[in-house]
């Protein structure tokens, strides 16, 4: 009867989930409840602002995101680019860091599983024989070899009364979700990092043509200069400096190819595989036309689309529940074992009647004395608790600098390219004009130099201001929580399951919260 009590009210403590860890509270967020405003802030583009091509005065139709969280836009909806669309389809299915983060999930599933399985009973079939010799004095009959021979059952189970056992299986859990959080953010960020570093190289191409066209212009520029030097009527330092023109455009022009040769494989290594021959024609970067008018939403916002913030909460989760744990050390330990089967001296009589066996053991284990190991313990869960503390609000710290900082950007790089066009189309202007001045005879070849040089640079500046305006619309995008689902509309999937573009690694098995 005591026996059935016993388990009865160890039943109940298990249904009831009884743990010893401390009531979560989620820490406040210490960022503002809005972004900044004003100043840098101030001009944001909207979806009635024109686009960028290229040309002083020029406009084009932009495309709203209809007020849109990030988090709800699909990647193909945010890129335009077919080649660029292919080239991150590739990576979600190649990329092998993002193959190792679904790797780590089915370890954290399995961890979470062992956890699990300590809740539950053990049994186990067991055979044995076991041959003894006793000294004959020792014996009452004088046989001196004994032999015994057993089958049957053995069961155990800690009876988890004080819920130290729940607490590691809570500890596991949120430690998986946290791994398929991560693995989140690191789709995430593959997308953007694609984007970005076939943005590299679209600006790489676009230097090398500016190059190129620089190098051709002062290529014929030193062969007037050299015709008038040979023939008497120019000086040998108009001949240098239109000389230094070219060699320094030939020295970019090399430096350019090896950067764009790096890009490239750069972007190779984030695809996972060699560049396809047959992707589809690329857009150039003027005309990438991504969305420009995501809204930002509030800084509240973030703790449900970043994953990494999720990441940071769930590792909380862990330390929080690895307290209990750390608490229900103190208290004893409740185990039951028993056995059932059959006995007999001879292997014959096993499964004879009257051979029946069992066993049931009880125990109780109270720690009495551990050295402070299990007040120690339980001092490193809290500083281990206080340490994620630290961590998650750190996260959402940098999740809202991040923002902050696309916002200032995004601000201003419109109206920074728009100055940087027009001085390009005033450098092109005061180089025609030098040039006429030096024909006429009016001024010396060195105004001519200083307006090739300075256009040269202008326009370098102006494909790589392009460029960073694109790259800090993809990472705002990113910083905002897109990237996670294909198409708008889609319904996300779980941050467990990974993409289904025919990945090589299999699918990882069902949430084991779901289990849990």
């Amino acid at each position: 009867m005591q026996k059935h009590s016993l388990i009865a009210v160890a039943v109940a403590f298990l249904a009831a989930g009884c743990t010893m860890a401390p009531k979560y509270e989620r820490p406040a967020a210490p960022v503002p409840g809005a972004f900044p405003a004003g100043g840098v802030y101030e001009t944001q583009p909207g979806a009635t602002q024109p686009v960028t091509t290229g040309q002083p005065g020029a406009s084009g139709a932009a495309r709203s995101a209809n007020g849109q969280a990030a988090a709800d836009i699909g990647w193909r909806d945010f890129f335009v680019d077919a080649r660029l669309q292919r080239l991150i389809e590739i990576a979600l299915k190649n990329n092998r860091d993002l193959r190792v983060s679904v790797l780590n999930i089915q370890a954290s599933q399995a961890q979470y599983q062992i956890a699990r399985a300590a809740l539950f009973p053990t049994l186990n079939a067991a055979a044995s024989q076991t041959r003894q010799r006793t000294p004959k004095d020792l014996t009452a009959t004088g046989v001196t070899i004994s032999n015994s021979y057993s089958v049957g059952l053995n069961a155990s189970w800690e009876i988890d009364f004080f819920g130290r056992i729940q607490s590691l299986k809570d500890q596991a859990l949120a430690q998986y979700l946290a791994t398929a959080q991560a693995r989140k953010a690191a789709e995430i960020s593959l997308v953007s990092q694609v984007a970005n570093q076939y943005l590299t190289v679209l600006e790489l191409d676009d230097l090398l043509k500016v190059t190129q066209g620089t190098l051709k212009t002062a290529q014929e520029s030193y062969r007037i200069t050299k015709l008038q030097f040979d023939t008497g009527t120019g000086s040998e330092l108009d001949l240098r400096q239109s000389q230094t023109v070219v060699e320094q455009a030939n020295a970019n022009l090399q430096s350019q190819a090896r950067l764009r040769a790096q890009a490239e494989n750069a972007l190779v290594l984030l695809v996972g595989e060699p560049l396809p021959a047959d992707l589809p024609p690329g857009s150039t970067l003027d005309n990438q036309n991504l969305l420009t008018d995501i809204p930002a939403g509030l800084p509240s916002d973030l703790l449900t689309r970043r994953p990494d913030i999720a990441e940071a909460e769930e590792n909380l989760l862990a330390a929080n529940a690895n307290i209990g744990a750390a608490r229900a050390a103190f208290f004893p330990k409740v185990s039951l074992t028993g056995s059932f089967g059959t006995l007999s001296p001879t292997l014959g009589g096993l499964f004879k009647p009257g051979s029946a066996a069992w066993s049931f053991a009880p125990s109780i284990t109270l720690p009495i004395f551990e050295g402070g190991q299990n007040k120690a313990n339980l001092d490193l869960a809290h500083v281990q608790k206080n340490i994620q503390i630290a961590t998650y609000e750190k996260a959402i710290q940098t999740a809202f600098r991040e923002v902050a900082d696309g916002l200032a950007a995004r601000g201003t790089y419109d109206q920074q390219i728009q100055a940087l066009e027009r001085n390009t189309f005033a450098e092109q202007r005061r180089l025609d004009l030098s040039n006429l001045r030096y024909t006429n005879g009016v001024d010396s070849y060195l105004s001519v130099l200083t307006a090739q040089t300075d256009l040269y640079s202008s326009q370098q500046l102006l494909v790589t201001a392009r460029m960073q305006r694109l790259q800090n619309l993809v990472t705002l995008y990113q910083a905002l929580g897109g990237g996670w689902i294909e198409r708008a509309g889609e319904q996300p999937r779980p941050a467990d399951a990974p993409v289904d573009y025919g990945a090589a690694s299999a699918p990882v098995a069902a949430s084991a919260a779901s289990a849990g």
